[in-house]
């Protein structure tokens, strides 16, 4: 494997043969492991792990956020879990006053950020749905016992870790505008510094509500009354209605082939699956593992094969329930080929949508398998670090600013309408030959999501890099506007991009912390997680006595 921009890598894989569970925090795969072997699978273990992220990364995922569920059943099936919020129903098109006519870089910016702080940020959420959905049609534990290490971290508390605390002090001035949430994360005024032990009580004590009464408390009870009254107090618009409408969707995946592989991802109003596939198929007619990892040809072509996907999915990838999304024409092989043919190898260029429109910050992932056959990826956020910034008094929990990623302005593909779901880059992949997984991978960070995805499934199939290699190599990203470049990438690289009319920004990262696991033919599972964020693989070996064994004293 030829690489033009060489990298080390910061943290090592983990391997186990019963099981393993990624994170970006160690106490959420510490909890996802106890209740894997606790006799857990790997969709209880996902719940358990995303439920302990509520405690100890609160900036990245609520019980009040959402997020896709791709699951892979010990059957050999594939079906993804949309748990993505929704607009409420007093929502409209017009609700924010854009400050700009919506092109780039600022598309979103509206008045005020209302779209981005605040109550009337927030979206219907249906991460709790989703979870106890999940737990109730595919796990094996009660959900009281899946949510104790959650509770456990909640009431006696965990260290606050320089990421959580860097985060706190990157959002201070938004934080301190809510007295509940400044309470938690600014005592005094001061943001919490790493190293400090931080105990969730009001949390703890809803989490505890929560097991025992299931998410009725939440859609159809008085935690849901509580939530809709304080939003409405701060000026939003979610109603009890809208909790008690919400629902959960199960879609079939997307499905694709890249040289002789199958790549598998949600569907509209996930942008992943569609344009991941879209854009490998593009880059089937080039030798890309030929090219070399980070030379200026394999850069180049990854930066216009991103415009032309960013380009097609501003007019055509939204709530399908709203938008009539071209799906078989955008991941189709004459598709790519016409889109293909018009890139110019030595030159960057500006590309609009090759279809026509149709009528009309912040996350985390957990990677999970077991021994069975079960393997979860999901992706879940509040959107925005702390999403809203609104915490529900009393209660520990943080609203989601999910309306920042409707289009604020009215009448297009990705505008606001009651009901509507959110559309979102959440990329969890897998990969798979001859009907076996191979990879499961994903992470946070916004419309850098699916780009980096993309970018690790390159290494893995065209550089033939290790799950490790994989999530750590250095990323780039453009939608249109400059590449961002991360450090590891070479000024040779950078000289050799802006000659062919690129822009370049240096960046300290693109996107977030990744998580993989990938399964050797053994049964040999070995997981991954990179240096963006506190990613934590834990691989579970070993298992009980032999059948028929029998300790005697001599």
């Amino acid at each position: 494997m030829t690489r033009y921009a060489p990298f080390s890598l910061e943290k090592h894989p983990a391997t186990g043969s019963r099981g393993m569970v990624v994170t970006n925090h160690p106490l959420a795969s510490a909890a996802g492991a106890e209740i894997m072997l606790s006799g857990g699978n790997a969709i209880d273990a996902a719940a358990a792990a995303l439920f302990a992220l509520t405690v100890v990364e609160p900036m990245m995922v609520s019980v009040l956020g959402g997020g896709i569920m791709h699951l892979r059943l010990a059957d050999g099936s594939h079906s993804i879990l949309d748990c993505l919020s929704t607009a409420p129903g007093a929502a409209s098109g017009n609700m924010f006053k854009p400050t700009t006519d919506g092109k780039l870089p600022n598309a979103r910016a509206v008045e005020g950020r209302r779209n981005e702080i605040g109550a009337l940020a927030v979206a219907v959420p249906g991460a709790l749905a989703g979870w106890c959905e999940a737990i109730r049609e595919h796990g094996r534990l009660p959900l009281a016992s899946i949510m104790t290490p959650a509770i456990r971290l909640a009431e006696e508390g965990f260290t606050v870790t320089p990421y959580l605390a860097d985060c706190i002090a990157d959002c201070a001035a938004d934080i301190a505008a809510d007295r509940a949430l400044a309470a938690l994360f600014l005592p005094d005024g001061v943001p919490l510094e790493a190293g400090v032990r931080l105990v969730r009580p009001d949390f703890a004590a809803t989490l505890r509500t929560v097991a025992v009464e299931g998410p009725s408390i939440l859609y159809q009870g008085p935690l849901g009354d509580i939530v809709t009254t304080r939003l409405r107090e701060a000026g939003g618009v979610m109603s009890t209605a809208d909790l008690g409408n919400y629902a959960t969707i199960r879609r079939e995946p997307i499905r694709a082939t890249y040289r002789g592989h199958e790549i598998i991802g949600p569907p509209p109003p996930a942008s992943s699956g569609v344009h991941i596939a879209q854009m490998l198929a593009i880059l089937e007619g080039f030798d890309i593992g030929g090219m070399g990892f980070g030379s200026p040809d394999a850069c180049h072509l990854l930066a216009e094969v991103l415009k032309i996907a960013f380009a097609d999915r501003a007019v055509a990838t939204a709530d399908p329930a709203f938008v009539d999304v071209p799906v078989e024409r955008l991941i189709s092989k004459t598709y790519a080929a016409e889109r293909r043919s018009a890139i110019l190898l030595d030159q960057a260029q500006s590309w609009g949508p090759g279809i026509a429109a149709p009528e009309s910050a912040d996350t985390t992932h957990v990677t999970v398998a077991d021994a069975e056959g079960n393997v979860v990826s999901a992706t879940q956020t509040l959107n925005g670090l702390f999403g809203a910034c609104v915490m529900i008094e009393g209660t520990g929990l943080l609203a989601n600013n999910y309306m920042y990623n409707f289009d604020p302005h009215p009448g297009r593909a990705l505008s606001i309408a009651p009901g509507k779901r959110c559309f979102t880059s959440m990329a969890p992949m897998m990969v798979a030959k001859d009907g076996r997984v191979l990879h499961a991978l994903g992470l946070p960070g916004g419309l850098r999501i699916f780009p980096s995805a993309l970018q690790a499934i390159v290494n893995l199939i065209d550089h033939g890099m290790s799950p490790q290699e994989a999530v750590e190599a250095p990323r780039l990203w453009t939608e249109g506007g400059p590449i961002e470049l991360e450090p590891a990438f070479t000024a040779e690289l950078e000289t050799a991009l802006i000659a062919r009319g690129h822009s370049i920004t240096r960046v300290n990262r693109v996107a977030g912390g990744m998580n993989a696991v990938s399964f050797a033919e053994s049964g040999l599972m070995t997981g991954a997680a990179c240096w963006r964020a506190d990613g934590t693989p834990v691989g579970i070996a070993g298992g009980l006595a032999r059948a028929g064994v029998r300790f005697t004293l001599s």
